[in-house]
């Protein structure tokens, strides 16, 4: 090797020379006597092979136009991982972000419903979504969970940013997760990738994309659909989703992109069980009439313009329109969907549909300046957001058994939830020294959300509700490089989550709701460590999220004397602890690596001068753990790699949660309050790129068959016990030409 150095170490002269950087392509040189005297000699070929581990790393300090120093933040590899992509095996996708808390809605591969730092996993609506930067939570201010789901196959990388980040992405408190989808080979005019899968329980997936780039025009687009008859009986899903990408170079810095992006799927619920259930069979179900159907389309306009090397603008104006659709008896485990004697047929079914229209536009301005000798980067923005929810509940249905949305009888429930919301937000990140870096920052942010409609059970003069939304948002991160493989980083930031349609909807006649609703608001904090090496990463956080103002009911008794439920702000929370992610390889040959992870966390999140209502009195919760709030958590794997192949064992575990404010430590009968066990997990997953054109992946879930659940959910789609997926099994078999 040292000989072969020798010889390429001659030649970069001569490289130099035929390299002119001023244009950036290879010219010609003037023939001379001088070239004539140089030596001809034919280069044998080498061959370098080796295996390397697969570590993530935190973003850049700059990543297009948003600002990294002081956060915590991940660039999760997921395309080159040995993980559950057909099935979007979220504790496997994002099993290196500590202290992950993922509840397994299903295990079709559906939807990704996850959550750190003792916040709400439903539908991961406590974070800020995107694909490709482009916001995707349904309606930020009445139902911001997450219903538009890309297909995992089509995934290149997860982006994920702590809370901090709230300044420049929104406002939520958990930060923000980026889906960052494969891209086209800009090197040829057209390439083509299909992804084939079988699985346990009648899966089967078929995922087929094509890309290229002709002249100015890059394209990229994807189809996709997948079957499974589900783990329970009565859980059959169908899904589908489609993406086309087209960039176009207007000029060398100047380039539009329009994406529009859907998904689709219809599942059958199966319904809740109660312990008793749980335990005589998980596999069982309650309901064979109840489905529901998200179908999402998102449609975005990017303009990214590099005005000069200092300064970068980007424009990018997106929606979020569709529906989702449910049928489904909606009731205890312990009633029974059984046909009426009476009649000789079922009970007629509750028919919702929520209608999204929510548009953003948001506009980023990033400017390196240097004054002073001190160098720093500058982001201005501002966002605009107009939403408009049409949500139209407690339809009676049909009597049938297929998935219908037909009436029988009017909706119940017909509101709308119309939001118009402004943000402008300024931070910059300036360097002081070579190794102390500070981001100073504020976001201020002014709106308004209209509740009208009418409710069958309510009078309409106590309807109408209108929250203003004005908060001025601080925070501040700083770094300070220790070593040149070191960093120490921490930062305080503002926060806030806005009152949603369900928080204020009263459920019967009985409940009122507050005009005086104040939208939740706090803080996040931490302070890491972080370190590279040639072979370890390492990154240890100090975590503090302040909730204030969370929503909930209380008893009151009003001026007849007469009690009722006031829907209202109940009081605060704050969940603290200490996130831990260790990466390193144990051992490195030529063939052969040995590697390793572990992600762990401990949290302790519990409410703070909170009181709740309880049957017809009101109960303090200060002090009471918040509930799908784990103590611990902590996911490791050991990966083999040999030459083309690679076999990655996790295993996860999770410690126990309350599914109630309460803390009832019993279940009730009815399988809706009680304890959430903890659980472990042994997960296998194997790759081998056979060729540099076709791979074969194999995914062996749940590996000992652990019966276990994650929530007992209050409302969809179901109260009651809800089991996650026992063993199974996938297998994959990829090709791109």
């Amino acid at each position: 090797m040292s000989y072969w150095l020798c010889r390429l170490t001659g030649l970069i002269p001569v490289v130099m020379a035929v390299w002119q950087p001023s244009t950036g392509t290879a010219q010609s040189v003037t023939h001379s006597a001088e070239a004539d005297s140089l030596p001809v000699r034919t280069l044998q070929s080498i061959d370098i092979r080796a295996s390397r581990a697969v570590m993530i790393r935190s973003l850049p300090t700059v990543q297009g136009t948003f600002l990294m120093a002081g956060k915590r933040s991940a660039l999760i590899p997921v395309a080159d991982l040995d993980v559950n992509v057909v099935e979007k095996n979220a504790r496997q996708m994002l099993g290196r972000v500590p202290g992950l808390f993922v509840y397994d809605m299903d295990g079709t591969g559906n939807q990704i419903n996850v959550a750190t730092r003792g916040l709400d996993p439903h539908r991961s609506w406590e974070n800020n979504i995107r694909q490709n930067g482009v916001l995707t939570n349904s309606d930020m201010y009445a139902y911001p969970a997450s219903h538009y789901s890309p297909p995992g196959e089509s995934l290149e990388q997860i982006e994920w940013v702590s809370g901090s980040a709230s300044l420049q992405y929104g406002a939520q408190f958990g930060g923000m997760l980026n889906y960052v989808t494969k891209q086209a080979d800009t090197t040829r005019r057209f390439g083509f990738e299909t992804i084939g899968s079988l699985g346990s329980f009648g899966l089967r997936s078929s995922y087929n994309a094509v890309g290229g780039r002709i002249g100015k025009l890059t394209y990229y687009g994807y189809a996709y659909w997948r079957h499974s008859d589900g783990y329970r009986a009565n859980s059959r899903s169908d899904a589908q989703a489609q993406l086309m990408r087209l960039s176009y170079q207007l000029t060398p810095g100047l380039t539009i992109t329009a994406e529009a992006g859907r998904s689709a799927y219809v599942y059958q619920i199966p319904g809740p069980l109660t312990d008793s259930m749980f335990r005589a069979d998980p596999r069982q179900a309650t309901r064979s009439r109840n489905y529901f159907n998200p179908d999402i389309w998102v449609p975005s306009v990017r303009v990214d313009w590099q005005l000069d090397n200092r300064t970068r603008l980007q424009w990018t104006t997106s929606a979020v329109l569709g529906q989702r659709n449910s049928v489904q008896l909606d009731a205890f485990a312990t009633v029974p969907d059984a046909v009426d004697p009476a009649t000789g047929q079922y009970k007629p079914r509750q028919v919702d549909v929520d209608q999204f229209n929510s548009y953003t536009s948001e506009v980023r301005l990033l400017r390196q300046l240097s004054v002073a000798g001190i160098t720093s980067t500058v982001v201005l923005g501002g966002q605009f957001m107009h939403n408009d929810l049409h949500r139209q509940q407690l339809g009676k249905g049909t009597t049938g058994s297929a998935y219908d949305l037909t009436l029988t009888a009017p909706f119940g429930r017909d509101l709308w939830y119309r939001t118009r919301n402004g943000a402008l937000f300024a931070e910059a990140q300036v360097r002081l020294g070579s190794r102390l870096t500070i981001s100073p920052g504020i976001r201020m942010e002014q709106g308004l959300t209209r509740m009208r409609g009418t409710i069958s059970y309510y009078d309409p003069g106590d309807l109408p509700t209108d929250i203003a939304h004005r908060f001025a948002l601080p925070g501040f991160s700083a770094q300070y490089q220790l070593t040149r493989q070191l960093r120490l980083y921490g930062g305080w930031t503002r926060a806030y989550r806005p009152v949603i349609f369900k928080d204020i909807i009263p459920a019967s006649v009985y409940e009122r709701v507050d005009k005086n609703l104040q939208d939740a608001l706090g803080h996040t904090a931490e302070l890491g460590l972080e370190g590279y090496w040639s072979n370890v990463h390492l990154n240890l956080t100090l975590f503090d999220l302040l909730y204030r103002n969370r929503l909930g009911s209380l008893v009151q008794v009003g001026v007849d004397g007469a009690s009722y439920i006031l829907r209202t702000n109940i009081g605060d929370s704050r969940s603290q602890g200490i996130e831990a992610l260790a990466e390193a390889v144990l051992w490195q040959s030529r063939r052969l690596t040995l590697s390793m992870f572990s992600a762990s966390a401990f949290i302790d999140a519990r409410y703070v001068n909170a009181v709740i209502s309880a049957g017809t009195d009101n109960r303090d919760l200060t002090g009471n753990r918040v509930e799908s709030a784990p103590r611990w958590t902590s996911r490791n794997g050991l990966t083999i790699r040999y030459g083309k192949a690679s076999l990655t064992a996790q295993y996860s575990y999770v410690g126990p949660t309350f599914s109630d404010a309460l803390n009832s430590p019993e279940p009730s009968a009815n399988g809706a309050r009680g304890p959430v066990p903890g659980y472990s997990l042994l997960d296998l997953n194997a790759s081998w790129r056979i060729r540099p054109w076709l791979t074969w992946r194999g995914s062996l879930n749940n590996l000992l068959d652990q019966a276990y659940f994650t929530k007992r959910p209050t409302f969809y789609p179901g109260p009651g016990i809800w089991p996650s997926d026992g063993r199974s099994g996938v297998i994959t078999l990829g090709i791109r030409l």
